[in-house]
C-alpha cells in the first residue's frame, strides 16, 4: 500500500488519472482510503472551507510580518535617518543588514521547533514577538539602539515565512499549493502598498507622549504598526487550527476528508518526527538548490526594492509624501500579477516556465532604471521590476515544497530554501548605498544580473526535473526498493521511484 500511495506524488495531471483508476473499484468517481470514502464534490467543499480560513489567516499574518520588516524604509524618509544619524556612511545599510543576518540563522531551527510544538501557539507567539519589537523601535534614540531592535526583529520574523509555508502544506495537496502560497506571499507586495499609505497617515499624527519621550512622525509608524501586530498575534490562536483533524470550522466528516485526502499524496505520516536523516535528505535534494539559488536572486530584488523604494523615489526629486504615495501603485500591480501567475501555474501544473517568463519584465525594468534619465520613464521601470520579481518568491518556495516529500523533509526543505534565499536579503541591503545616490547604477546593475540568473536557474530546474522523471520512467531508480522494509519504503519520500517531480 505504501508504494501505491507514494505513486500519487506524480504530476497533478497524472495524479488525477492515477486516482481514477485506483478508486473506480471502490466507488466510481469517489475518492477513498481503505476505510473511508468521499465524493469529489465533498472534497471540493472542504477545500473551499479551508480557503476561507487558512489562506486569509496566513496572508494577513505575513502581511504584518513584511510590514514590520520594511517600515524602516518608510521611517527613514520621514525623519528617522536624520534623527538617528543614519545617513552617515553605511549606517542605514547596517541597520537593514543585521536583520537578515539574524533572520537567516533562525529559519531552520524555528521550523524544527514549529514541527515539535505545533503552529497554533508557536506562529502567533512569533507574531506577538515581532510586533513588540516594532513597537519598541519607536523609542530608540541612537544608531546602536535601532541595530539591536532590528536584530531582535530578525529573531522573531525568521521563522514566520517558512513556518507559514509549512503550515499551508499541512492542509493542501501539491497541485493546490502554489496558488495558496502565492496569495500569502503576495502579502509582501500588499504590505508595500499599505506601508506607503500608512506611513503617510501615521507620520501626520500630532506629537504625543511625555516630555522625555515625544512620539512623532517616524516613531508613530513603528508604534502603531507594532501595537496592532501584537493585538492580532494575541487573537490568532483562536482561529489557527493545529491540523486538518482539528479544524474548528469543519464538522466531523469534513475533518476526516480534510485529513484522509492528504494521505493520498504520500505514504509518510503527517505527524512524523523530524530526524537527522530527514535533514540530510532535504539538503541532498538537488531541486532545493535550483529553488534556493533562484530565491536568493529574487530576494536581492524583492527585499532591496521593498527597503529602498521610498528612498529611490525620493531621489527622483519628489517630496517624502509624494514618494510614499507613489510607492503604492507598483505594489498593487505586483500583488495582482503574483496572484494571477500563481493561479495559472497551479492550473497548468507548471512552475519553472512562469518563473523564467517573468524575469523578462524585471530585466527590462532594471535596464530602464540603469540607463534612462527621465523620472517618469524611470518610475515606469519600477512597475516592470515589481511585476516581474514579486511572483518569483512564492514560485520558488512552492516548487521546493512540491518536490519535497514527506512532511518532515518538507518542513526542513521550506526552511532550508528560505534560509539560503535569505542570504539574498543580506546582499540586498548593500545594493543601494548613499554613495551611489541618486541614480544607484551599481544597485540596478546587480539586480539586472540577478534577474538573468533567475531565468537561467528556472530553465535549468525544468530540464533537471524532466531528466530525473525520465530516469524513473526507465526504472533506473527502482533499486531503492530492493531489500527495503515497508517502513523504509514509506519513508523514501521524494526518492521513491514512483514519485514524479513537478517542473
Amino acid at each position: 500500500m505504501a508504494s501505491t500511495e507514494i505513486g500519487h506524488e506524480r504530476s497533478p495531471a497524472a495524479m488525477e488519472k492515477g486516482e481514477t483508476v485506483l478508486f473506480e473499484e471502490a466507488n466510481g468517481s469517489d475518492r477513498s482510503t481503505e476505510e473511508f470514502t468521499w465524493t469529489v464534490e465533498e472534497e471540493t467543499a472542504v477545500r473551499r472551507k479551508l480557503d476561507r480560513v487558512i489562506v486569509p489567516l496566513t496572508t494577513f499574518l505575513y502581511l504584518l510580518c513584511f510590514l514590520d520588516r520594511v517600515n524602516v524604509g518608510n521611517a527613514r524618509i520621514q525623519g528617522m535617518g536624520t534623527d538617528l544619524k543614519l545617513e552617515q556612511g553605511y549606517r542605514f545599510n547596517w541597520v537593514t543588514s543585521i536583520f537578515y543576518i539574524v533572520y537567516m540563522f533562525v529559519e531552520v531551527p524555528s521550523n524544527i521547533l514549529l514541527k515539535m510544538i505545533g503552529p497554533k501557539y508557536y506562529l502567533p507567539l512569533l507574531v506577538c514577538g515581532f510586533g513588540f519589537v516594532s513597537l519598541c523601535s519607536a523609542f530608540v534614540q541612537s544608531f546602536g539602539g535601532i541595530l539591536v531592535a532590528r536584530a531582535f526583529l530578525g529573531v522573531f520574523e525568521g521563522g514566520v515565512m517558512p513556518g507559514l509555508a509549512f503550515f499551508i502544506t499541512c492542509f493542501y495537496k501539491r497541485n493546490e499549493l502554489l496558488f495558496r502560497i502565492g496569495i500569502y506571499v503576495s502579502a509582501a507586495s500588499m504590505a508595500g502598498a499599505f506601508g506607503g499609505l500608512l506611513a503617510t497617515a501615521l507620520a501626520r499624527i500630532p506629537p504625543w507622549g511625555i516630555s522625555s519621550m515625544v512620539i512623532h512622525t517616524w516613531r508613530n509608524i513603528f508604534f502603531f504598526e507594532g501595537l496592532f501586530t501584537m493585538l492580532v498575534g494575541l487573537g490568532a490562536p483562536f482561529l489557527m487550527p493545529r491540523s486538518p483533524q482539528e479544524c474548528w470550522f469543519l464538522n466531523e466528516r469534513e475533518r476526516m476528508i480534510a485529513s484522509q485526502r492528504l494521505q493520498l499524496k504520500g505514504g509518510a505520516d503527517e505527524n512524523e518526527k523530524t530526524e537527522v536523516h530527514h535533514v540530510k535528505r532535504a539538503m541532498l535534494n538537488i531541486v532545493n538548490y535550483f529553488c534556493a539559488l533562484g530565491f536568493f536572486f529574487i530576494n536581492i530584488t524583492v527585499q532591496g526594492i521593498s527597503l529602498f523604494m521610498p528612498t529611490i523615489l525620493r531621489d527622483l526629486g519628489w517630496t517624502a509624501t509624494k514618494a510614499q504615495l507613489y510607492s503604492v501603485p507598483p505594489y498593487v500591480c505586483a500583488c495582482l500579477i503574483a496572484i494571477a501567475v500563481a493561479f495559472v501555474s497551479d492550473r497548468t501544473n507548471r512552475r519553472g516556465l512562469y518563473l523564467a517568463i517573468f524575469t523578462l519584465p524585471a530585466i527590462a525594468g532594471f535596464s530602464i532604471m540603469r540607463w534612462a534619465t527621465d523620472p517618469d520613464v524611470r518610475y515606469g521601470g519600477i512597475f516592470l521590476i515589481t511585476i516581474g520579481a514579486f511572483p518569483g518568491g512564492p514560485g520558488f518556495l512552492a516548487w521546493a515544497a512540491n518536490n519535497a516529500a514527506g512532511p518532515a523533509i518538507r518542513s526542513v526543505s521550506t526552511a532550508y530554501v528560505v534560509t539560503l534565499g535569505t542570504a539574498g536579503g543580506i546582499l540586498a541591503t548593500w545594493t543601494y548605498t548613499s554613495n551611489d545616490a541618486p541614480r544607484y547604477p551599481t544597485g540596478h546593475t546587480i539586480n539586472l544580473c540577478g534577474q538573468i540568473c533567475v531565468c537561467l536557474l528556472a530553465v535549468g530546474g525544468i530540464f533537471y526535473c524532466k531528466w530525473e522523471n525520465r530516469q524513473r520512467d526507465l526504472g533506473k531508480r527502482d533499486h531503492r526498493l530492493v531489500g527495503a522494509t515497508a517502513a523504509q519504503i514509506k519513508d523514501l519520500g521524494y526518492r521513491h521511484p514512483e514519485f514524479r517531480y513537478i517542473h
